[in-house]
């Protein structure tokens, strides 16, 4: 079959850009145009098209599959996940923290390996959700707060209208943001409506906020947004982001943590 001449035909170009989405997991647009021989504007309406009957997600210049969409992983799970790479993402993280900071800690297993690295330092004083962070504390160094909520079973994260109360309540110097997904367009997103309250309210509390994920978060979305990517002063992340993605589609200040 010629791909070209059937890519003039609508319903056709259409089927084979679901089938693409569904084989590769993503698609770009400039590419799906010079495979079908038609405009970059054809194949966004194509994939408008698409996205309304939820065959697809529209990213930045692309789509991605609708399995992209994520939800929560459990506690348990997360810890043994790119372990590695979270520790040196961790060890990044913690040359940014200043003197005598008083900082806010999302919940998450990469804030987690963060809190590994501070917890000698008896000038901070740290702020979390985080239960299992909170345990960390138990016997270290920092003054620990942890805010009051109803706790998420299973993955340890305080949430709730306590939670926001008391957040809403503070002024800290640095924020260090976890993520369930991150995507190009829709940025920062989380798999509750609770869990993104929770991280927006944290942001409103920092001076600066920095976002801290391995790369395997990338080019995925989760169900409630929490911010744009231009609201964080920087994203840190591992060497593997490299090998299937553009810094530049993400943020300037891209910092990359190595061994």
């Amino acid at each position: 079959m010629n791909i070209q001449k059937d890519g003039k035909n609508v319903t056709s170009r259409r089927e084979w850009i679901e089938k693409l989405v569904e084989s590769k997991g993503k698609v770009d647009i400039e590419e799906l145009a010079s495979h079908f021989g038609v405009s970059s504007m054809t194949i966004r309406r194509d994939l408008m098209h698409l996205e309304e009957h939820n065959k697809l997600i529209r990213t930045h210049g692309g789509a991605v599959a609708p399995s992209s969409l994520i939800g929560e992983t459990p506690y348990a799970q997360k810890q043994t996940e790119h372990l590695m790479e979270k520790q040196l993402i961790a060890k990044q993280a913690s040359t940014l923290v200043p003197e005598g900071a008083t900082i806010l800690v999302d919940s998450g297993t990469t804030t987690l390996e963060l809190i590994k690295l501070l917890k000698d330092r008896n000038d901070l004083t740290i702020v979390t959700n985080d239960i299992t962070i909170a345990a960390e504390l138990v016997n270290a160094s920092p003054k620990c707060i942890v805010t009051g909520g109803e706790l998420q079973s299973g993955v340890g994260a305080l949430f709730g209208p306590q939670t926001e109360g008391m957040i809403r309540e503070l002024h800290v110097d640095l924020f260090f943001l976890g993520a369930h997904a991150v995507d190009e367009a829709a940025g920062v997103t989380a798999p509750t409506l609770e869990k993104a309250a929770i991280k927006k309210r944290m942001m409103e509390a920092a001076q600066t906020t920095w976002l801290i994920c391995d790369s395997s978060k990338f080019s995925k979305r989760a169900f409630a947004n929490v911010c744009q990517l231009t609201k964080l002063e920087g994203i840190i992340t591992d060497a593997n982001f490299f090998t299937s993605f553009k810094h530049e589609n993400y943020h300037d200040n891209m910092v990359i943590a190595q061994a």
